[in-house]
């Protein structure tokens, strides 16, 4: 499974999250790449939602490309700016 959120690190709040055990995100396999793309869409529409624009993009550690990289990508195309 995949888990994003945004997350205000001063105040230690999670503005918005996004995963793919939601009902909205409807894929045949959860840890694909595609999977990942539905959650990078579905984190930046909640962001968008809430007046967010823009975020830092720290991948804890893991390398940018497969999955990560399909997140990324697939929330600026949908109007997140990292």
């Amino acid at each position: 499974n995949m888990y994003a959120q945004l997350i205000d690190d001063l105040k230690g709040l999670t503005l918005v999250s996004a995963s793919t055990l939601e009902d909205e995100v409807s894929v045949k396999s959860a840890g694909s790449i595609e999977g990942a793309k539905a959650v990078g869409a579905l984190l930046a529409q909640r962001a968008k939602a809430k007046g967010i624009s823009g975020a830092v993009f720290d991948r804890s550690g893991y390398l940018y490309h497969g999955r990560v990289k399909a997140l990324a990508d697939s929330a600026r195309e949908s109007g997140l700016k990292f």
